[in-house]
């Protein structure tokens, strides 16, 4: 309901924000779920709100849809990509935790979570007040230093070479022969791997935070221990 989309290889027709879905049931259920993929709705499938859309809805609303209470319903639609970048926020900081930083950071990350965690729980006009760049920089700083630790411990650890100088953070690798390649521990942070073929390649450890996976073949690649890997990502990819 709240978010628009555009026809495309991701959707099979145009939606307007703040209209719902034609695949949308009475009792707020898709009316296709069993069978997006089939009928060209990609970008359903590859999209995750973190738990955005429950809190929003449950929390922040205290459950009344914007069925049943219609003058909320541009405020909710306003709050709902607020709220997401705040849990897609919360979850690459439990992630970071669990890479065991050093003191110092852990601290710092554990401040941050605490501080968005709060956030989150804010009323509407609190939400849309919250300075998202200000926290995504934050945030965004953390997982650097986190992400840099992390790979070099495991660089030094398993002997790990470096990667080739074009496997970069926010490197242009679209449509890339990367077959089979030792990427582990690489920073690919934002990286674009459309299409990428990545088949067999070994990317444990690699940092792939917001690395653009649409139709990168990962077919046989080794992901366990990747770094900020999201299920969006993995959706839009070929596996």
């Amino acid at each position: 309901m709240a978010l628009p989309f555009a026809r495309s290889a991701d959707f099979p027709v145009d939606k307007p924000g703040g209209e719902p879905c034609r695949n949308l049931l009475a009792d707020h259920r898709c009316g296709i779920h069993d069978r997006l993929l089939e009928g060209g709705w990609r970008g359903c499938v590859t999209f995750d709100c973190f738990g955005a859309g429950q809190q929003v809805s449950q929390v922040t609303f205290g459950g009344v849809s914007w069925r049943e209470a219609p003058a909320t319903a541009p405020m909710m639609y306003a709050v709902l990509p607020v709220m997401r970048q705040l849990h897609e926020m919360l979850a690459h900081l439990r992630d970071a935790l669990a890479l065991e930083p050093d003191e110092a950071t852990r601290h710092g990350l554990t401040a941050v979570a605490d501080e968005v965690s709060a956030a989150t729980d804010g009323t509407p006009d609190e939400l849309l007040a919250v300075d998202l760049v200000a926290v995504r920089s934050r945030v965004g700083g953390l997982l650097r230093t986190v992400s840099a630790s992390a790979r070099e411990r495991r660089r030094s650890r398993h002997g790990i070479p470096k990667p080739p100088r074009r496997v970069r953070a926010g490197a242009d690798l679209v449509a890339a022969d990367l077959r089979g390649q030792d990427l582990r521990a690489a920073d690919l942070r934002g990286a674009l791997l459309i299409a990428a073929d990545l088949r067999d390649a070994d990317l444990r450890w690699a940092d792939l935070l917001g690395a653009d996976l649409r139709d990168a073949d990962l077919r046989g690649a080794r992901l366990d221990g990747a770094l900020f890997l999201t299920r969006p990502q993995l959706a839009a990819a070929r596996t």
